[in-house]
């Protein structure tokens, strides 16, 4: 809970949001300090305490190249970060979370150069407990009739 905490602290901050975000973008290489600086207009020493605040937080890592650090977003850490707030989600009505559901779907099938269509299963996501809860709404008992008739 500390450690989510501190994320969401780090990134209630405007400055170290769009930080952040830019840094997501850019991969696992990284930015540079001095072109995210530039590129933000945001004077150095302000970006070093900023970027600072996120590495406390375990948001990015920096790495040195010569004489010059590199920023990269900590990705572990932002996915454990979105895994805690959206793993009790939806108070037991799954289809809250379909848009969600469906645009990290969208973006696993992008990351993986996948121009195949969605999988059927899309719409079924695993519980913390290692079950399967469908997204699709239960029928109602009027919607079965309905459907043994061949109607819509």
């Amino acid at each position: 809970m500390k450690a989510a905490l501190d994320c969401l602290s780090a990134l209630a901050q405007p400055t170290r949001l769009e930080v952040f975000r830019m840094l997501v973008a850019a991969g696992p290489d990284g930015v540079a300090a001095g072109d995210i600086a530039q590129r933000l207009g945001v004077p150095p020493a302000t970006l070093s305490f900023h970027l600072k605040e996120l590495e406390v937080a375990g948001l990015v890592v920096a790495r040195r190249a010569s004489r010059q650090i590199f920023y990269a977003a900590a990705y572990r850490r932002m996915s454990a970060m979105l895994v805690f707030l959206t793993e009790d989600c939806c108070a037991g009505r799954p289809e809250v979370c379909t848009e969600l559901v469906d645009r990290l779907s969208a973006s696993r099938r992008v990351l993986a150069g996948s121009a195949r269509p969605a999988s059927p299963r899309r719409d079924t996501i695993v519980t913390r407990g290692g079950g399967k809860t469908s997204l699709r709404p239960k029928p109602t008992r009027s919607r079965r009739a309905s459907e043994r008739r061949g109607e819509p």
